[in-house]
């Protein structure tokens, strides 16, 4: 590799992943379920935006003005072809971190994310980037920032070291990072099929190389196959980060907060105990086996009264973002399986069933006998499995709605000729939606005033066929032109009852 990669992998592209954590929207009702103001964001950045599709999105989709950097210069150019077809003026740099650090058109931000690099990144580059928020990150500034995590990773830590050694030292370099990849894989199951003593010691390794195995190569090589590869304590990244000033604010993964899924009631007293909250924090990470900390800091965090974090929860927007009828009642947490509360989650689910947007206080006025934390933690349950959006306010959402239409655009366009990317941008939620290649052919087809399902399906049939392609159904490929357009056609049809409606409500549609 050449010196510029720093011992990234830069020889293949990163997955054209959406991260919804990275949304500003989401950071929103975090900070108030812990009592926290959330600042108005108006500047952000992204640090190593990948192929920069959420930053993209959440340029096109959101009022901030984005910022980024991500040193591939491939990926950057992906990312910029994005911004030029929204229109959202997000600007996007395939500079180093240092280099972009000592930009001197850069604005201060108001919120600055980076989405797992922090495991994979020298400490030298880390320093950078501590440096960047002390001086960058505004007061009342939120980061948001996520890493491997110890001691999840504890166990798993030396098959990786062996399966990078094995890369480098027997793949062959001239056939590439993925075939190297696959004789490491190839390499560690031949080891744990030896009944070696460390498997035995440590028996959920082999459970997790299956799993490892069934991943996408080019997020492999970016997760597990830098020449840096750090997970560490959440103690560890509270020194870290003790240079910029920031504190602790909670974790952007909603469903962390309820302690009841993910804590007996054993551990959850046990912590009580604890004073400190930062070391109550790395203690419960032990009773979770953390893998992956997703994590607000705030620099000058400033707490809201009572009757202020009341009064701005009852104000949040929400909608049901996915059909009434597909919304189980069961949630999973470190602890298992549990079972929501039925007597809650019904008469809150019926009344969000029309996919209009209301607050949490209309919500909470509309069910009786359910109370503001109440309506709340159903909130953040239902928006961490992706049954419930944020919603912006309506100058916002109508303020954005031609970017995101023209990004919409772009991206189904792109869908003709390949499924890498399975997201678009809503103007409601701020933020990516889940959207499959043939559902984005079947909007394509509508944009383009063909109004019923069967024509969709004949369209997306016919921009298929051209390339030779053809649908995997039940992990056989459909072989007939009929049983092609027949499966498109029930495809369409499920699309046009279920999924319209919410990408209406969403604004993608």
């Amino acid at each position: 590799m050449s010196d510029w990669t720093a011992g990234y992998v830069a020889d293949i592209g990163y997955t054209y992943g959406y991260y919804a954590e990275l949304n500003p929207v989401q950071a929103q009702l975090a900070l108030l379920n812990q009592g926290l103001v959330c600042p108005q964001i108006g500047a952000a950045c992204e640090l190593g935006f990948g192929q920069g599709l959420s930053a993209n999105i959440h340029a096109a989709a959101g009022p901030a003005r984005w910022h980024g950097a991500d040193f591939n210069p491939s990926q950057a150019g992906f990312a910029q072809e994005l911004a030029a077809a929204s229109g959202s003026g997000a600007a996007l740099y395939d500079d180093a971190f240092a280099d972009f650090a000592n930009r001197p058109d850069l604005p201060d931000f108001d919120y600055i994310c980076l989405h797992g690099i922090w495991s994979w990144i020298s400490d030298e580059n880390r320093q950078v980037i501590v440096d960047f928020v002390r001086k960058k990150l505004k007061v009342g500034g939120v980061l948001y920032i996520s890493y491997n995590t110890l001691p999840g990773w504890a166990t798993f830590a030396p098959m990786r070291h062996l399966m990078t050694e094995h890369a480098d030292v027997l793949g062959s370099e001239g056939r590439g990072i993925v075939s190297r990849i696959d004789g490491a894989i190839d390499f560690a199951e031949k080891l744990l099929a030896s009944n070696p003593l460390f498997s035995r010691a440590n028996p959920q390794v082999g459970e997790r190389l299956k799993q490892l195995k069934a991943h996408n190569r080019h997020y492999l090589a970016h997760e597990y196959f830098n020449r840096d590869w750090h997970p560490m304590h959440f103690a560890t990244m509270a020194k870290w980060l003790e240079g910029a000033k920031v504190q602790y604010a909670g974790s952007a993964h909603y469903l962390d907060h309820i302690d009841a899924v993910n804590l007996t009631a054993e551990q959850q007293n046990f912590l009580k105990e604890i004073p400190d909250a930062m070391f109550r924090e790395t203690t419960r990470d032990f009773m979770v086996n953390q893998q992956f900390r997703r994590d607000y800091w705030v620099k000058g965090a400033r707490r809201l009264n009572a009757l202020e974090q009341a009064e701005a929860l009852r104000a949040q927007r929400v909608v049901l973002a996915s059909p009434r009828a597909d919304v189980s009642l069961k949630v999973k947490g470190a602890v298992g399986e549990a079972n929501m509360s039925e007597a809650i989650y019904a008469p809150i689910l019926d009344l969000m069933a029309d996919h209009k947007i209301r607050t949490l206080g209309q919500i909470e006025q509309g069910v009786k006998g359910v109370g503001l934390a109440q309506v709340t933690q159903a909130a953040m349950v239902l928006a961490s499995s992706g049954h419930l959006a944020l919603a912006q306010d309506e100058s916002v959402i109508g303020k954005v709605r031609k970017q995101t239409d023209r990004l919409n655009a772009h991206l189904c366009n792109k869908a003709r000729g390949g499924n890498d990317i399975g997201f678009l941008a809503s103007p409601v939620a701020g933020g990516g939606f889940a959207v499959n290649r043939f559902q984005q052919l079947f909007l394509l087809s509508a944009a383009q005033h063909r109004k019923q399902p069967a024509e969709w399906a004949k369209h997306a049939w016919q921009i298929l066929g051209a390339q030779g392609q053809k649908l995997v159904k039940d992990g056989k490929a459909l072989e007939t032109a009929e049983e092609n357009l027949a499966e498109l056609s029930a495809q369409a049809q499920t699309f046009a009852d279920k999924s319209l409606p919410i990408l209406k409500a969403l604004q993608i549609a």
